[in-house]
């Protein structure tokens, strides 16, 4: 999912009561929430780079224990910096002598810090695992895509019900404040632990949802060819709408589902996807770097050479062949423009047959 919402998920995780386990424990948890995307650094090396390593050894059972232990050394670098301030200011680095009335903080341990950012790491894994983008946990020893389907990559509701979590104790903590309430060092947990409970509730709600959709797209006739695999995609915020694609031998065909009233959208011929031959273009741009790389990943890879091609200075022509994935082929934003192809590329094939230029999400692979 997209970062503030992992951020968001840490801190409510901090907030549910590991806080009091020992110092930093929230801060630990908000940050190895969203440690495993530290692998978008591979984008300096261009957009193939970085679709070929997302999602990669950051997001896998073998990789999470190292990202917990690179947390905990950020941790560790931050209260060495404290302390090291704290003495220089002349205090003793620790904490004053509270009163009988004042709760006291927890002290540090670093084991259980580690082990809470471990923890924060696996629920990372887990709300990718939620969107139809999906994860590989076992790289790099068993690479396959694994992918829930049942939230966006962005879901509105849980993340605002996140926000409020977090921003609502803080409110009531400075109302408290004015009428001179005894402040509490662990406020929020409550409200922490219902935005998780509420996460959960809404992650099987869209998972009843999503097999009635999937249930309702085996149900159409496809022009009376056999169902060779499907697949449904969420959109945010109504978990009655999906976006449905199925392959058969000749095509492709996407549509809109509506699991409440059961509504089956298909706009025919702007739906379909006929599959095309494998050219000597398609089959070199199958073999590039890009072509390789999209199809380990894709699920439901369409790959089309284009009708129009580029003229070169001496009058030959280059061939643009196109890589996107149906699943990505709908717009959350009109509902109807699914043609959009966000996670798509383009390989150029020169007049001598090989590659010339591979580009993805207009940025060129150099």
């Amino acid at each position: 999912m997209e970062p503030v919402t992992h951020f968001l998920t840490g801190a409510c995780l901090g907030r549910s009561g590991f806080n009091r386990t020992t110092a930093y424990a929230t801060l630990a948890m908000t940050l190895a929430a969203e440690a495993p995307d530290l692998d978008v650094l591979w984008g300096i090396h261009g957009p193939v780079a970085a679709l070929q390593h997302h999602r990669g050894i950051t997001h896998s059972f073998v990789g999470a224990p190292f990202m917990a232990l690179l947390v905990t050394g950020g941790v560790w670098l931050w209260h060495s910096w404290r302390s090291r301030s704290g003495a220089r200011s002349g205090e003793t680095g620790q904490p004053d002598k509270p009163s009988h009335a004042s709760p006291k903080a927890p002290p540090v341990r670093w084991g259980w810090i580690w082990f809470l950012a471990l923890l924060a790491d696996l629920s990372h894994l887990l709300l990718d695992w939620t969107n139809n983008y999906g994860v590989r946990p076992f790289f790099p020893f068993h690479p396959q895509w694994y992918a829930g389907n049942i939230f966006f990559i962005f879901e509105p509701v849980y993340f605002f019900v996140l926000l409020a979590a977090l921003i609502v104790p803080a409110i009531l903590g400075l109302a408290d404040r004015e009428i001179g309430v005894r402040h509490q060092m662990f406020h929020g947990r409550g409200w922490a632990i219902f935005a998780l409970c509420f996460g959960v509730v809404l992650g099987c709600w869209r998972w009843a949802e999503h097999e009635r959709a999937l249930h309702l797209l085996a149900q159409q006739n496809y022009q009376n060819e056999a169902i060779l695999k499907m697949t449904v995609s969420p959109y945010p915020v109504n978990p009655f709408q999906w976006f449905g694609v199925v392959e058969t031998p000749d095509f492709y065909q996407t549509a809109i589902l509506n699991t409440r009233t059961g509504d089956f959208a298909s706009r025919t011929p702007e739906d379909l996807y006929y599959k095309q031959p494998q050219t000597a273009a398609i089959l070199t741009a199958e073999g590039s770097w890009l072509g390789r790389v999209f199809l380990d990943w894709s699920q439901f890879p369409y790959v089309s050479e284009a009708a129009n091609y580029e003229t070169l200075a001496n009058g030959v022509h280059s061939t643009r062949v196109h890589f996107q994935d149906l699943r990505f082929a709908y717009n959350v934003l009109f509902m109807d423009g699914r043609k959009d192809n966000p996670l798509g590329g383009t390989v150029i094939i020169a007049p001598n047959g090989k590659v010339d230029e591979v580009e993805m999400g207009h940025r060129v692979q150099k």
